[in-house]
């Protein structure tokens, strides 16, 4: 490996620059929600960047991409590095975004410097990774993983009613291939940290060990629409009411656990019919419960079963927990940390092991192959919003230190 092999930092930043321009929010962030116009935007720059490179782009019937640099040997399983392009409803410029054009950028040095690997390298944009429009989060890897169906994901729908699985036949993104079901060497994903631990630190390099264990849920209440002016109160049962006693149990939870770094989020309801004048009789309530020890995570489930019946007395409701999803509790590879490590140390980089606490692609590629994860800083740590930002220094070190890793990896 050349000593000093290092990618185009102005080119990089250049990219997202570009990919800034498309969805931008008022603030200066973006709103770039999956599956919309900006997200076929976005998907057709890459896919021009890629082809302007040289470089083939597959695309599978969940709509994520592979953008692939030949390696030597086609026929072994390739190493993918990647994220995701869409973002948050005001999001940031670099959450997801970083990490797909910083391995775009990874395969544009290689190609420059006249590098072969043995292995191909494709870099990979995941549909849905935010989880904004259409639910669960890092929905098509989650496909890609083999722990739930291509038909399952296209009919989750948004707010609206609108399935998946239509969106992407209407941007054009319903790609032929086979969702997952192949061999992959490796994977990598580079991301900002969206915390503060990095940027207070003045450390260039995250090393991800593992992430948070994670569990969502959706709660569903119903009650009946009534009159809100005759009705007496003895004969109400509304729904809102019920999900705000759902919300406060929520919340609760969070603050008992959270000495121990425990967190609760009552992140979203959604009502009907939602209208001045009459009792709502149905809500759904999507909460969000962490902790980095499982066994206390099972209990904060286990606290907010046991309160739901109070919210249901108190409310006059039905109350039940309609859906349930989870990911994290785990550890990525230990080889692959060490390469990120070693990669680290070459270029004299300090690194700082994290726990990451949000949720990535990552975390279900880790059940298909070999993953592991690195951050970069992001400023104060402020992230899914339209003021998380970075410097071009700051996301060289981690992006040059993913080159040396994938490198290594696709030689072996």
């Amino acid at each position: 490996m050349p000593s000093n092999l290092s990618v185009d930092g102005d080119r990089l930043w250049r990219t997202v620059d570009d990919s800034s321009a498309i969805g931008r929010g008022p603030n200066g962030g973006l709103r770039r929600l999956t599956l919309t116009d900006e997200d076929k935007e976005v998907r057709d720059l890459l896919a021009r960047w890629a082809g302007e490179s040289g470089f083939a782009v597959r695309v599978d019937q969940l709509g994520n991409m592979f953008v692939r640099r030949e390696g030597q040997q086609p026929e072994l399983p390739p190493v993918l590095v990647g994220s995701h392009l869409d973002t948050q409803a005001a999001g940031g410029r670099f959450d997801g975004i970083l990490g797909v054009l910083a391995g775009l950028e990874i395969l544009r040095t290689l190609e420059d410097s006249g590098i072969a690997t043995r292995r191909a390298i494709e870099v990979v944009n995941w549909t849905n990774e935010e989880g904004a429009r259409f639910y669960p989060p890092m929905l098509s890897s989650l496909v890609f993983a083999d722990k739930e169906s291509v038909r399952w994901a296209e009919d989750r729908t948004d707010k609206a009613g609108v399935r998946l699985g239509d969106e992407l036949a209407r941007i054009g993104y319903r790609g032929e291939a086979p969702v997952g079901h192949r061999r992959i060497d490796a994977y990598f994903e580079l991301h900002i940290e969206q915390g503060p631990r990095l940027d207070a630190a003045g450390i260039a390099v995250g090393i991800v060990t593992g992430g948070f264990p994670t569990r969502g849920m959706r709660i569903d209440i119903v009650g009946e629409t009534a009159h809100v002016g005759p009705t007496p109160m003895e004969r109400r049962k509304n729904a809102l009411v019920g999900a705000s006693h759902v919300a406060v149990a929520v919340d609760e939870i969070g603050w008992r656990y959270s000495a121990g770094e425990g967190k609760t989020t009552a992140a979203r309801l959604d009502l009907w019919p939602n209208l001045p004048g009459i009792i709502s009789e149905r809500a759904s309530l999507f909460c969000d419960m962490r902790h980095p020890d499982p066994a206390m995570l099972e209990r904060m489930v286990s606290d907010l079963g046991a309160a739901l019946p109070h919210c249901a007395s108190r409310s006059r409701c039905s109350v039940e927990i309609a859906e349930r999803w989870g990911f994290g509790g785990l550890k990525f590879d230990a080889d692959l940390i060490a390469l990120l490590r070693g990669a680290a140390a070459d270029l004299g980089h300090a690194t700082l092991d994290l726990q990451s606490e949000a949720g990535h692609d990552a975390y279900n590629l880790a059940s298909v192959c070999p993953t592991a994860m690195i951050f970069t800083p992001c400023k104060d740590g402020i992230s899914h919003n339209e003021k998380e930002d970075m410097t071009r220094d700051q996301a060289l070190p981690a992006t040059n230190v993913l080159l040396r890793a994938v490198l290594s990896r696709a030689a072996k």
